[in-house]
């Protein structure tokens, strides 16, 4: 199977939706720093203003490059368990569009253990939104198939990597204050964080 990321990169340029697999499911994902594309891409989930965009990233450098040099827990979490399905709060580079941030001033981040998705990031030159790939409320999709009408929609460029993994979706940790907080649960349990935030 041949897989045309730049033809993906492309259609990021054009301001299009495009749908990639992750390790844990389907994501859709737009430029950052283009407001109609974002708005696009979150008329397309019906997604609320207020409800920020998650990241992807090819690898730490990647993050750091743009969030920042990772330190103290959070740099202990990523050396753990990236790639995989944990997402770190980070401050927002104020290069991205607002609106991706539902009004706040962080992103979560995280490079996943899928070998599509860092290699889209790396293509495109920087981190990318990457937000489950299905209307908000409905069913998050694992194949192609499942992405139905979302696949169907003009705007959206879709590549096939084949079903994910499923599951739950990535756990977020803001690490960056005292004492760290699980912000959401999700793929890695909090049992298996709680060793790595200890000084």
């Amino acid at each position: 199977m041949t897989i045309d990321l730049h033809a993906a990169v492309m259609w990021l340029r054009n301001g299009g939706v495009v749908a990639f697999p992750t390790d844990t499911f389907y994501g859709l994902t737009v430029d950052p720093t283009n407001h109609a594309a974002v708005e696009s891409l979150f008329a397309l989930k019906g997604r609320r203003a207020d409800a920020a965009l998650p990241f992807v990233a090819a690898d730490v450098r990647q993050v750091a490059d743009f969030c920042g040099a990772l330190t103290g827990a959070s740099a202990r979490l990523a050396e753990h368990f990236w790639p995989g399905p944990l997402s770190l709060v980070l401050s927002a580079p104020t290069t991205i569009d607002a609106a991706v941030l539902g009004g706040g001033m962080s992103i979560a981040i995280r490079v996943p253990d899928h070998a599509i998705a860092r290699a889209l990031s790396a293509v495109w030159g920087a981190p990318l939104p990457a937000t489950s790939a299905n209307r908000s409320g409905e069913p998050a999709a694992v194949t192609v198939a499942d992405l139905a009408a979302v696949a169907r929609d003009p705007r959206v460029f879709v590549i096939d990597g084949g079903p994910t993994h499923g599951g739950a979706p990535s756990t977020i940790v803001d690490a960056r204050d005292r004492p760290p907080m699980l912000v959401r649960d999700g793929a890695v349990p909090w049992s298996r964080v709680l060793p790595f935030l200890q000084e």
